[in-house]
């Protein structure tokens, strides 16, 4: 397991809903600059899925993002598949206005952990500078 967190100075209630709906998903979903989500979808309950579709805004590359929650307690916890069978977990420990945020998954075999764990860390912090802005 990777595991990256962050602090956004922001009350649970605010990143848990920044966090699941699917237009702000399309606002904050990306590890650069030069990439995109422009499709979200989310249903938010055990059972439900989820789909993102990120892209390089050129176009030139792109992938899907999708898989099932196997847990949700609200404000609190949300546990996931990927499609290709790898789990996530994340934890939301909101204290006032601050809210940590944990996210754990199972590593691919594809790249480096140090890549996956950077590419998931940048994205974790473009969705706190996104929550902070709004």
């Amino acid at each position: 397991m990777i595991t990256v967190e962050t602090l956004v100075n922001a009350p649970v209630r605010k990143v848990w809903n920044t966090w699941t709906n699917p237009e702000d998903i399309k606002k904050w979903n990306s590890a650069s600059d030069d990439w995109h989500t422009h499709h979200a979808t989310n249903d938010l309950r055990e059972g439900g899925r989820f789909s993102s579709r990120m892209e390089s805004k050129d176009g030139s590359m792109g992938f899907d993002f999708s898989g099932t929650y196997q847990k949700v307690n609200e404000h609190e916890l949300i546990e996931y598949t990927i499609d290709d069978g790898r789990k996530v977990k994340v934890i939301f420990s909101g204290d006032g206005d601050f809210t940590k945020v944990t996210e754990s998954f199972e590593a691919e075999s594809e790249n480096p952990e140090e890549m996956q764990r950077g590419g998931w860390q940048s994205i974790l912090d473009n969705f706190k500078k996104y929550v902070e802005s709004k």
